[in-house]
Parts: structure tokens; sequence; C-alpha cells
């Protein structure tokens, strides 16, 4: 399993890191993407993330999930018509899994991606998407996985493991960090 993390400057590192150190936990590839072609790209707070391989030399269709952090840096990725066409080919490819946590899930809405769908974002983002928005932290229908915000990052990141690997796999990674969803 492979995921690719599209990050551009202004990400919000809990929702990036969250995922990335998870899903690596849970034994899934996991690539740094720069849109831009940068090889470090800088979060929201200063963290600075490097070895992020240029979106140009990037081969997409080895890739199992496509994950969009959020955070001002979304706003970076949806002009970006070259991310827009990714995440179009994922969202539309039952055997990709299609991720997007907080104001990115905004980008799936305007393109049209969230039509008949269950989702959530960060709430004051929330517009008329055509679906049914939830105030879960982390929301899965079909092959798309969205997140509400950084405070539900690690739900999100399970709720992609457990997309790309099961319920088994992603409980015993779970168990393994003492994650208890109950409290």
């Amino acid at each position: 399993m492979r995921t690719a993390v599209l990050l551009d400057d202004g990400f919000e590192e809990l929702e990036a890191m969250a995922p990335i150190a998870l899903l690596r936990r849970g034994g899934i590839d996991v690539d740094l993407v720069s849109p831009e072609n940068g090889e470090t790209e800088t979060g929201r707070f200063g963290v600075t993330l490097g070895k992020t391989i240029p979106m140009e030399d990037y081969d997409f269709t080895q890739a199992d999930c496509l994950l969009l952090p959020g955070g001002p840096g979304h706003a970076l990725l949806e002009k970006n018509e070259k991310v827009r066409e990714q995440i179009r080919r994922f969202a539309e490819d039952d055997a990709k899994v299609m991720a997007a946590i907080c104001a990115s899930p905004t980008i799936l809405g305007r393109m049209g991606l969230l039509k008949g769908k269950n989702y959530t974002c960060f709430k004051s983002m929330n517009e008329d998407f055509g679906g049914q928005y939830q105030e879960d932290y982390a929301v899965t229908d079909g092959n798309l996985v969205t997140g509400k915000s950084a405070a539900g990052a690690i739900d999100f990141a399970f709720a992609v493991m457990e997309k790309l690997t099961g319920r088994q796999h992603t409980d015993e990674v779970k168990a393994s960090i003492y994650y208890d969803s109950d409290r």
C-alpha cells in the first residue's frame, strides 16, 4: 500500500504528521509530494518537511491513496490544475482512496465530488456541496475519507488506514499506541 500526501506551503502540521506517522507505523508507504516541485514544504507554524518528491516526477498510478492535509495551504492546492486533475482521478476510481481533512474537503466540494456523499470538513467552511455533512472527526463514504479538523487528525488517519488495510490491522495499530476512541 502506498499513500501520496500532497503538501504545499501553509499545510496544517497536525493534519499532515498524524496521518504520515500513523500510516507508516501501520506499514503503509507514504510519499510526500510537492505540487510546486520544491524540495521542502513549510507548514503554517513553521515546521518544514523535506525530501518531498516533485509532483512532475511522481507516478500517481503507484499510489493507492491521495491525501490532502488542510490549513491555509489548501488554497494553493485548489488553484493547481494538476492537483485538481489527480483529485478527480482518485475520487472517480473505486480502487483508490481519496482522503482530505479540515479545509481540503472543500476543494472536493467545489469540484462537485461530495454530491450525494457523507462527508465532514472544518465546520465554518462547510457549504452546500450536495452531500450530507456530518459532525464526526472522520467520515468514510465509499472510497472517500474526510476529516473535520486538526483535533480529529488521529481519527482521520485511522479511518484512512482502515480503508487501505482493513479493520483488524488498524485495530492492532491502535492497540500499539494505546488508542482509546471512547475517552
